[in-house]
């Protein structure tokens, strides 16, 4: 490996990446699976973007909200794929320390952007069920803009304290990472030490925003459950529940798996389990969204009829 030498500590400059399986058929057949998944995430979500753009009856507060979820979802994704399908391919898979770090940042930044949008999508539900006259004003442009502002900066600041931490770790030994990704808990396992305060601000700033935005979306709930359960009319059951299930669903994936790694604890499960769930969280979640959106949205599939339909004529 690469290294600089100080005294007698062997800094690494380098990490090895050890990835899923050594079984090299099983490689072959992950490659294909996950490089097909990689293509459907960035094709669709990619359409989901374009098609929020040009029709004009998706220009509302919940599919401005969706059109970045997705932009979210594809850049989060591609903040780890490329990577592991080049480990599948390779035997050795080298990632530099700054490459480290950059995979690392920019997968909690987007990772803490999706939860606000989630959470602004909520939000948007709420509103839209419980306070329709109301609608227009509390979901403007402007304050649209500013759900959007706090979910970016929130991804700026927990990306900022996870690479400030990661910084603050020295490494002097081994240089192998047992995960297909530079996610921050096998780096502290290669450590050979750490700033105790960096990491819980960094450990303090992923969990408040898990916290805070699990809060917004379980009471925007709760009052949705609510404005359901007052309504008489069986039609308006289930045209409110058809708005909310397929923003529900995409909450339950991201937040189940979340919560699975990295609230339960570490002993109730092993390192291999954590990478398969990971997996999940990181590869497939970014792929189901366009299709959950797409396939339970009757505004999406009418949307997207229109403009198939344009472009034929």
């Amino acid at each position: 490996m690469d290294s600089l030498v100080d005294g007698n500590l062997t800094a690494v400059t380098e990490f090895i990446l050890l990835g899923l399986t050594h079984d090299p058929v099983l490689r072959v057949i992950l490659f294909i699976i996950i490089l097909c998944i990689y293509l459907v995430t960035v094709s669709g979500n990619l359409c989901t973007i374009l098609l929020i753009r040009v029709s004009t009856q998706l220009h509302h507060p919940m599919y401005f909200f969706l059109s970045h979820l997705a932009f979210a979802d594809m850049v989060f994704s591609s903040s780890v794929t490329p990577n592991m399908l080049v480990n599948f391919l390779v035997d050795t898979n080298i990632i530099s320390y700054h490459g480290c770090a950059i995979q690392l940042g920019t997968a909690v930044f987007f990772g803490a952007v999706e939860c606000f949008l989630l959470a602004g999508m909520a939000y948007d539900r709420f509103v839209a069920i419980c306070d329709p006259l109301l609608y227009s004003t509390k979901m403007s442009s402007q304050v649209c803009v500013q759900f959007l502002i706090i979910a970016y900066t929130s991804g700026c600041l927990n990306a900022s304290s996870f690479t400030i931490s990661f910084f603050s770790l020295v490494f002097c030994g081994s240089n192998r990472v047992n995960h297909f990704f530079c996610d921050f808990t096998p780096l502290l396992e290669v450590a050979c030490s750490e700033d105790s305060v960096l990491i819980l601000l960094s450990t303090f700033s992923a969990g408040s925003i898990l916290v805070v935005t699990v809060i917004v979306i379980a009471v925007s709930y709760i009052y949705i459950l609510i404005t359901i359960l007052k309504m008489r009319s069986t039609e308006g059951h289930h045209k409110a529940f058809s708005t909310c299930t397929s923003h529900l669903t995409a909450v339950t994936l991201l937040y189940g798996t979340v919560i699975f790694i990295y609230v339960m604890p570490k002993s109730s499960y092993s390192t291999d389990q954590n990478k398969v769930i990971s997996v999940f969280y990181m590869v497939v979640i970014p792929m189901l969204n366009p299709l959950i959106y797409s396939l339970r949205n009757n505004e999406i599939k009418g949307a997207l009829k229109r403009e198939l339909g344009r472009k034929m004529s």
